[in-house]
């Protein structure tokens, strides 16, 4: 049984500060989950040398494969380079590969190539190079008594193609699992996980020792994630399917998918399948819905448009809504979420609209509604379901959760029955 160890260091005072929230390491450890590589830790350090070289020293007895991002820019404040070339006893030369990249790299975006740039081609001699097809800072490999240690750019679309393009299949070559992991997901909305596992807790009671269930929460949703281990992967995914089925037969009127994807890619997919469109009137998420339908790749398939009514004003001026209405019933309200809901199916020519209307936080100059009054309505041929919800989080976190309980509402209103 392959037992590969796995250490994952990210590099940058940016990280520590909270500037900015690390998302290479969570990405980089569930490619090596698939592969069956471990990860023992993850750890962020700061951009000093004693840092880098204390995790660096504390990490390599523990693991086989140590991963750093971060800090191989062109400017003073990245030294992992220099760090790791002077800790592994090398010396910087020129690599006539990565010179040529990065020349070229400039001359097609018509920019001037200085020697900081230039200084990129710069990489220890006792290295492998990995190529960055993204960008101008090569990855490094060394190897130290059978371990390899990995450095690749702290920006997230270069690493990710580094990894994909060179070190994932390299990895599995040399560290891959003969032991199988299977994962399996249930997505639900509207329980909390504590209910959830009082209702399903003899079905996890019953899972084998090889079968983990975990609960992976969220705003109005909860993610159960089975894994199971073993060496037959034929056998061992048949086995937690089936346990899978019967915890999702149990929750059956919270299930939303038995799919590990985001609430827009599940939508945008039904909407596809169903050769539907879809057009959005939004006020408190200020666009934030359409923002998340169109970075899904085809969007332009189901997906009309998106009209921001924020002011009250543009809810008259521009989706028609009477004044009188919106001064009887109030801007945040059932009746005004569901005209707009209407207006966005009318305007933008779709089979379904989305009208969403709350007060996120206090604001004078807002209805008078308690802070995080949501109504959602959904309109389409011939019906309309519209919902209230009182959120109790931050303006930034009420309107992610207002935008994620809109994509849900709009999944349910056409996932067929």
């Amino acid at each position: 049984m392959n037992n590969t160890q796995a250490i994952i260091i990210t590099i940058g005072d940016e990280l520590l500060i909270g500037q900015i929230v690390d998302t290479n390491s969570a990405w980089i450890a569930q490619q090596l989950n698939i592969l069956g590589i471990s990860v023992k830790e993850r750890i962020a350090v700061g951009d000093t040398r004693d840092a880098i070289i204390e995790a660096l020293s504390e990490a390599i007895p523990k693991a086989d494969l140590i991963l750093l991002t971060g800090g191989l820019g062109p400017t003073s404040d990245d030294i992992t380079k220099p760090v790791l070339c002077s800790f592994f006893g090398g010396k910087l030369v020129v690599n006539e590969d990565v010179l040529a990249h990065v020349t070229e790299l400039f001359r097609k975006r018509n920019r001037p190539i200085i020697e900081r740039n230039m200084k990129q081609a710069e990489v220890p001699d006792n290295c492998r190079v990995i190529h960055n097809p993204m960008g101008t800072a090569p990855g490094m490999l060394f190897e130290q008594n059978g371990k390899w240690i990995v450095s690749l750019p702290g920006v997230p679309f270069e690493m990710k193609a580094m990894m994909t393009e060179t070190l994932l299949p390299d990895f599995a070559t040399r560290f891959g699992s003969t032991q199988a992991i299977v994962h399996r997901n249930i997505l639900t909305i509207g329980e909390g996980e504590s209910f959830l596992a009082e209702r399903i807790s003899d079905l996890e009671a019953a899972l084998p020792a090889h079968i983990r269930l975990a609960y992976l929460p969220s705003p109005m949703a909860v993610k159960l994630r089975l894994t199971g281990t073993g060496t037959d992967e034929a056998a061992l995914t048949k086995e937690v399917e089936h346990h899978r089925d019967l915890i999702a037969a149990r929750v059956q009127n919270r299930l939303v998918a038995l799919e590990d994807h985001p609430i827009e890619l599940l939508l945008a997919n039904a909407l596809k399948k169903q050769n539907l469109t879809i057009g959005l009137a939004e006020s408190c998420t200020g666009g934030y819905i359409g923002h998340k339908l169109t970075q899904i790749n085809g969007s332009s398939a189901f997906f009309k448009g998106g009209i921001i009514s924020y002011a009250t004003s543009a809810k008259s001026d521009i989706l028609g809504i009477p004044a009188a209405v919106i001064e009887k019933e109030g801007v945040v309200s059932e009746a005004i979420a569901t005209e707009m809901a209407q207006a966005a199916r009318k305007l933008l020519h779709s089979d379904i609209g989305i009208g969403i209307t709350g007060i996120l936080s206090a604001d004078p100059y807002e209805d008078k509604s308690p802070v995080g009054t949501i109504f959602i309505s959904v309109a389409g041929p011939g019906e309309i379901r519209a919902k209230k919800y009182q959120l109790h989080y931050d303006r930034v976190q009420n309107k992610e959760t207002a935008t994620q309980l809109a994509l849900y509402q709009a999944f349910e209103f056409i996932r067929p029955e």
